[in-house]
């Protein structure tokens, strides 16, 4: 990519950023920028094939080990970048810019290499989201180290310091000069007499702003052109933004409401756009706080996490109003869903958002609709779950009929000269809905005498002039569990009162049911809402067949009225028709997340149609990486697809950790009476004791959390499938470094492949994610246990005669002397070893890899693929063992080459 997003971001007419340069010196050059935009930030870029790769770190470096600092990785800078001292005047970044800190850099344990042969190292390393290096700047010395992130976002990186002589507790923050101008960044900007090669204006308006780090912080006077602003894609955003007033932040808004007509129209000066079936919610960002709320100013931010990070991320002072949804992979929103959600695995969220009512300190709503739109565009971020709902003009009745057929709640009207009225529902805004849908508030449920259900039917109404008026019954919509989470919110809130104005007869025989089963009624108090559909409302006013189709949480019960459609024609008038645009985009192919959200240390979910509880979440596994049970689940629900192929269908030998790594294990290998009736077994009876046990069978996702979940971080699946036993579908040898080092297990590696290459047979490498290498050969079940160890036995005595200095097959400790151990009893029945992407119990969380043949040369290393990293480099490479689990080798063949 280049420098392309970083050109793409700027206007260099009014920006004086530098646009490329080229790399001089045989040295790899570093620079950090302290950089006052719309928030304090530091910048971090390392001169990597000829530019600078960048992150922003908010809270700056730090010397101390224990400090893990977040880094947001941007586009590459030029490298003439790392020069740059001065003021962006506007757009993008704009801002005052200092040069903090700057030196060379190279790979730790790259000393003498040259610069070349770095850069590529460098990139191999970012590629697989780990660097470490030894820095050497006027501030900063020593060496850091840079990981990505698992599951918190496509760039997030941690920037820490490693533990060496040049660690410290100090603030280094608190050095906050220039190296170069040996100014702070007020002097800099107040003694600056060009912005960077462009002439200052004459006269600059001040504005109030705080710099410094957090000990630090101070108020001053920053200049306008110094302020972040956002950067207009177009001249009408730009002018129009010119337009708005100045104003305040406000941390609460009560959103504008739409009014319901019963038909769609055509009509001049309207736009219209899909009334998407969600959440309504307002989104308040200001200084780096983020507040998301529901209309009924309840906070949305831990409900719909994914949101609230993605609008940190965004990184603006603005307040949106939107819709909280969740897509299908159609593109239409799923109520249902969105009321189901706990986690990133329960569907896609997005946020819609189709109103911007302030921005970076101007008043947006008095602008007209289609300026508050043309600035919202503008500003938008360029991809994720953060997306603008697009208006349409032409004709109203065609685009409704379209979102009808593609299954939409219905549309929305909006005049395209409206203003933003908060709080107030207008005529201005209009609704039309394809189906009859309706709020209601419980007002209790019945039971039914010869009923086993938690309950039967809600008993449901809306208010009129402050009374709860009975408009019907709900008996269809939802399952059993929905009832069991219903019958929860009902607990506190029954009361023997009845809250209807008139209670409802709920034994009333009817028309169709002359004699309906006898019910009970159990009455609520009427704080709860919850949507429903109907086919019509009846003269008395009770809904015509309702089915309940979710629960509000974003409106207060007091303000649920009926709602009665308007007729169109008393607000607008025919005109011609207009050709519609495609309305929604299809979701595309999803990709697994997370199924546990960070909040709820216990939660509960439907894994294969088992209800599994997940405790203890936030429980640290790994100490030295701060990874915890639930980031663990989590990486084994999203590689599930990749690993449950080594693990379906076989026994497993369970290492349990319940304290993570640095506590007890043990082995828990019999599950007999111990495991929920829907786990598989497969009952051995071993000959040494002739005990039977009953091993788990790993079947599905379901089961491969229930082991996690039991604090088994690795897995450890027979070679041998129960409907082959005794027939292993691959042949493994272990090189088990002793005390040699791991260039040594490369290089047993490589003669071990030359071996197998010289008898034509396939062999597959993957890390042992703990010291070693396994190399796999496939068997496709076809042979016995014996005959694979005896083959891996010819093997590896081929191997230890080309390599005997430093390999052995004997298998006592002791008697090896500390030599590598080329291990073929790893093929014995009942003999495990790590699965391809299983988690190893080993400081920083690392994963056993499989790999190309190429990677395995000086320069792995068995900490490049951890629980970081692992799912990105999965879902680039595919799964590289897949052939282990084909068709097999000719043993037959391979052992009259051996004779020859």
């Amino acid at each position: 990519m280049g420098l392309l997003k970083y050109k793409a971001k700027r206007n260099f007419k009014e920006s004086p950023e530098p646009t490329g340069g080229k790399p001089e010196g045989e040295k790899l050059r570093f620079v950090i920028q302290k950089h006052d935009a719309s928030h304090l930030h530091y910048d971090f870029r390392l001169e990597i094939e000829g530019v600078l790769k960048s992150w922003a770190v908010p809270k700056g470096p730090s010397l101390d080990p224990t400090v893990k600092r977040l880094a947001m990785m941007v586009e590459d800078h030029p490298y003439d970048y790392r020069t740059f001292e001065g003021i962006i005047p506007g757009g993008y970044g704009a801002g005052t810019v200092m040069v903090w800190d700057e030196g060379s850099y190279e790979p730790a344990g790259e000393h003498g290499k040259d610069k070349k042969t770095m850069s590529r190292e460098l990139m191999a390393g970012l590629k697989k989201g780990k660097l470490h290096i030894i820095i050497k700047g006027k501030k900063l010395k020593g060496e850091f180290g840079l990981i990505k992130t698992f599951g918190k976002g496509e760039n997030t990186w941690l920037l820490f310091k490693v533990k060496d002589k040049f660690a410290a507790t100090a603030d280094i923050l608190l050095k906050d000069k220039s190296v170069v101008s040996k100014k702070t960044l007020l002097q800099i900007e107040k003694s600056t007499a060009h912005l960077y090669g462009v002439t200052a204006p004459k006269k600059r308006t001040k504005i109030p702003i705080t710099i410094g780090t957090k000990n630090t912080a101070k108020t001053t006077t920053k200049t306008a052109r110094s302020k972040k602003k956002p950067t207009p894609k177009t001249r009408d955003a730009g002018q129009a933004l010119l337009e708005a007033k100045k104003s305040k932040f406000h941390t609460k808004i009560t959103p504008m409401l739409a009014t319901l007509v019963d038909k769609p129209f055509d009509e001049e000066g309207w736009l219209y756009e899909v009334k998407w079936d969600g959440y309504r919610a307002m989104a308040f960002m200001n200084k780096g706080t983020v507040a998301l709320k529901s209309r009924n100013d309840k906070s949305f931010n831990e409900k719909f996490y994914p949101v609230h990070r993605a609008l940190k991320e965004w990184n603006i002072n603005a307040i949106v109003d939107g819709e909280v949804v969740v897509l299908n992979e159609n593109g239409t929103s799923n109520f249902g869903a969105l009321q189901n959600w706990r986690s990133e695995a329960d569907g896609e969220l997005v946020f819609y958002v189709f109103d911007l009512l302030w921005l970076e300190g101007k008043d947006l709503m008095p602008l007209a609709l289609v300026k508050r739109k043309e600035i919202l565009k503008s500003i938008l971020p360029d991809s994720g779950l953060i997306r603008i709902s697009d208006t349409f003009s032409g004709s109203g009745t065609e685009f409704f009929e379209a979102a009808r057929s593609m299954g939409l709640e219905g549309m929305i009207a909006k005049k395209s000269a409206s203003i933003y009225s908060a709080g107030l529902r207008t005529e201005t805004w209009l609704k039309i809905k394809s189906n009859k849908r309706q709020e209601v508030v419980i007002g209790g449920y019945t039971r039914n005498d010869d009923s086993s259900k938690p309950f039967s039917a809600l008993l449901v109404g809306v208010f009129k002039k402050g009374q709860l008026v009975y408009t019907g019954k709900i008996g269809t919509g939802f399952g059993i569990q929905a009832q069991k989470d219903m019958m929860k919110q009902f607990k506190p809130l029954v009361t023997k009162q009845s809250p209807f104005k008139v209670a409802p007869d709920i034994n009333k025989p009817s028309r169709f049911r002359p004699d309906p089963p006898h019910a009970t009624a159990v009455f609520l108090k009427p704080h709860l809402v919850c949507e429903v559909s109907f086919t019509e409302m009846t003269s008395d006013g009770v809904m015509r067949h309702p089915s309940f189709e979710g629960m509000r949480i974003d409106k207060p019960a007091q303000t649920v009225i009926l709602e009665s459609e308007m007729p169109a024609e008393k607000i607008i008038h025919k005109t011609k028709k207009a050709p519609v645009k495609k309305l929604i985009q299809p979701t595309g192919k999803k990709e697994r997340k997370t199924l546990l959200n960070p909040h709820e240390e216990t939660q509960v979910r439907q894994v294969n149609g088992h209800e599994m509880k997940f405790s203890n979440l936030d429980k640290i596994f790994w100490p030295d990486v701060n990874v915890t049970k639930r980031d663990m689940l989590n990486y084994y629900y999203q590689v599930a697809p990749y690993i449950l192929p080594y693990l379906k269908n076989r026994p497993q030998s369970m290492n349990r950790h319940p304290n993570g790594i640095n506590g007890e294990s043990f082995y828990y290998k019999d599950v007999t009476g111990k495991a929920p009736d829907w786990i598989e077994t497969f009952l051995y009876k071993s000959s040494a004791d002739q005990r039977e046990r009953h091993y788990l069978v790993a079947k599905d996702d379901a089961s491969l959390l229930y082991m996690a979940s039991l604090g088994c971080i690795e897995m450890n699946p027979w070679s041998s499938r129960v409907e082959t036993d005794g027939y292993p579908d691959w042949c493994v040898i272990d090189l088990d470094p002793g005390k040699t080092t791991f260039e040594q297990v490369i290089k047993a590696a490589r003669v071990t492949k030359s071996v197998f290459d010289e008898l034509d047979i396939p062999s597959y490498p993957k890390t042992s994610g703990s010291k070693g290498i396994h190399i796999y050969v496939p068997l496709g079940a076809k042979y016995t246990y014996d005959q694979s160890k005896e083959f891996a036995r010819a093997i590896v005595t081929i191997v230890q005669e080309r390599l005997p200095d430093f390999t052995s097959i004997i298998r006592t400790v002791k008697d090896r002397k500390g030599k590598m151990y080329l291990d073929f009893l790893q093929n014995r029945a009942q003999a495990t070893i790590s699965a391809p992407y299983s988690l190893r119990p080993k400081p920083g969380a690392t994963v056993s890899m499989p790999l190309h043949w190429d990677e395995v040369k000086k320069g792995l290393k068995l900490t490049d693929f951890t629980i970081f990293n692992a799912l990105k480099r999965i879902k680039a490479e595919g799964d590289l063992f897949k052939p282990v689990l084909g068709k097999g080798i000719d043993l037959e063949k391979t052992i009259k080459k051996f004779i020859q």
